[in-house]
């Protein structure tokens, strides 16, 4: 995993607090929490932390200020600092200061631990062929960056401190039951059991004995007593997949469980006490299956207490190298050959519409693991495995097309100025180009340059001199995106 160290979090939101810290510690780190610029100092001198992750506005102040005099004091410590407000001027304000890094809010969990890790000095470069980078999972069930993601991030956020019933939405192989599995381990019952069950993989007449368990000669096979799944979760999560599948008397049933808080098995009389955090799923428009009578109003809103709705991979395109390279990576810590995945690969899995989600990039990249004999996963042979009217025909690259249009331009400017010698063709192709790479650059990363730069490879001086010697305004950039 890497070198472990002492990470303090100052943030005066108790769930960033929970859900940072519970992330952090599953790496191994030590890790404390304040809510104050007055808590915070009180812990750089008794705590001593390797990294400080901070928030700007905190109750008693700005985050921002001290910093410098703590990196004065503290030369080796690394500062991360978190914002929701006025993402540019912050990150210029936060590499004035001589923070290690900046994240605008919402972040992605997993790019803040691997800050952390990029700031303990642990971080690894990739040594495959074909330009992977540094996958983000860090042991955490959900992957992406992407905005639609970024929400749901945020939701998981405020519901690991409570109890509160939750329904996740989207179409099948988005991911829900990811969604359970977080929620269940990064809250307060992951001590106890996550118990899951689908309603449309179990024939209707044994929904209520699978849930609720049943006595011994209760039916035809029932040789002994046998608890269900509440029981099962005691303490823990019951995490109830395809809740729409559900048979009418099995939900009118399930309505007096959570009402109660009891349970009675099926051929039983006596009522069993039972504490489970309820999270149900469906794929289904829940609304129309009220209006036609075929699922309870009332069961509806016990379970719709937090909605969490899950997009599909077609509405966070960006998000779908990222997986595709986190899903090589797993099946080769499963066994697997190691495989990359080249530019022109990766560039063609985001044309295609994914009708079955991340579920089905999954199963696409480890049926490549196992099937391809190249190591590295050309678009070529990405072709060959998407289904025949995946791709259009006359399909080409962005940096084929990119090519060809350097190309004409070449030509077209050779056709009128040959006799120029001094024409600088190298310049004026960049004064085309460039300015339009930087503007995309920054819009992607909502005006901040020190992403922005990353991204360029280039250093974040050498960003602003460019930005300034083509008259690019950062933060005009940002509000037009």
């Amino acid at each position: 995993m890497g070198a472990t160290g002492t990470i303090l979090v100052v943030d005066d939101d108790p769930a960033i607090c929970v859900v940072v810290g519970e992330a952090l510690r599953r790496q191994g780190h030590r890790v404390k929490t304040a809510a104050s610029i007055r808590e915070r100092s009180a812990l750089m001198e008794s705590f001593a932390p390797d990294v400080l992750i901070t928030d700007v506005m905190l109750p008693d102040g700005d985050g921002l200020d001290g910093v410098a005099d703590i990196l004065a004091t503290k030369p080796d410590l690394n500062v991360i600092i978190l914002s929701a407000q006025n993402t540019l001027n912050t990150a210029i304000r936060a590499t004035e200061k001589g923070a290690f890094e900046y994240l605008p809010k919402p972040f992605d969990l997993n790019e803040l631990t691997r800050a952390v890790a990029d700031a303990l000095g642990t971080r690894q470069s990739a040594d495959e062929p074909g330009g992977d980078v540094g996958l983000p999972h860090d042991g955490l069930p959900l992957v992406g960056r992407s905005p639609a993601m970024q929400e749901v991030y945020r939701t998981i956020a405020r519901v690991l401190s409570n109890d509160l019933s939750i329904l996740v939405l989207g179409e099948s192989g988005t991911g829900k039951e990811l969604v359970a599995e977080a929620i269940h381990s990064l809250g307060q019952r992951r001590t106890k059991p996550f118990v899951a069950i689908n309603m449309a993989a179990i024939p209707r007449e044994l929904i209520e004995a699978e849930l609720f368990g049943y006595e011994k000669g209760a039916f035809t096979g029932a040789h002994a007593r046998t608890a269900g799944k509440f029981e099962q979760a005691q303490g823990g999560t019951l995490f109830l997949d395809e809740i729409g599948d559900m048979p009418m008397e099995a939900q009118t049933r399930l309505l007096r469980v959570l009402q109660s808080g009891e349970v009675t098995t099926v051929g039983g009389s006596k009522p069993v006490r039972v504490n489970v955090r309820i999270i149900a799923a469906t794929n289904k428009d829940l609304s129309l299956l009220i209006e036609d009578g075929r699922f309870r109003q009332d069961l509806y809103y016990r379970l719709n207490v937090v909605p969490i709705a899950l997009p599909a991979l077609r509405e966070r395109r960006e998000d779908v190298i990222l997986l595709a390279r986190h899903f090589l990576e797993r099946a080769a810590q499963e066994g697997l050959p190691r495989k990359a995945l080249a530019d022109d690969a990766a560039q063609l899995l985001m044309t295609y519409h994914w009708p079955g989600n991340v579920r089905e990039l999954q199963n696409l990249m480890q049926r490549l693991s196992v099937l391809s004999r190249e190591n590295v996963i050309t678009g070529d042979i990405l072709r060959h495995m998407l289904p025949m009217d995946a791709v259009p025909a006359d399909y080409a690259a962005p940096t084929d097309q990119l090519a060809h249009a350097v190309r004409d331009w070449a030509k077209r400017q050779l056709g009128v100025g040959l006799g120029q010698p001094n024409r600088a063709l190298h310049d004026d192709l960049l004064a085309v180009v460039e300015p339009i790479l930087l503007q995309e650059v920054l819009a992607s990363v909502d005006g901040n340059q020190i992403r922005a730069a990353g991204l360029l490879g280039i250093n974040r001086n050498t960003l602003r001199k460019k930005l300034t010697d083509y008259g690019l305004d950062p933060m005009q950039l940002r509000l037009n995106d």
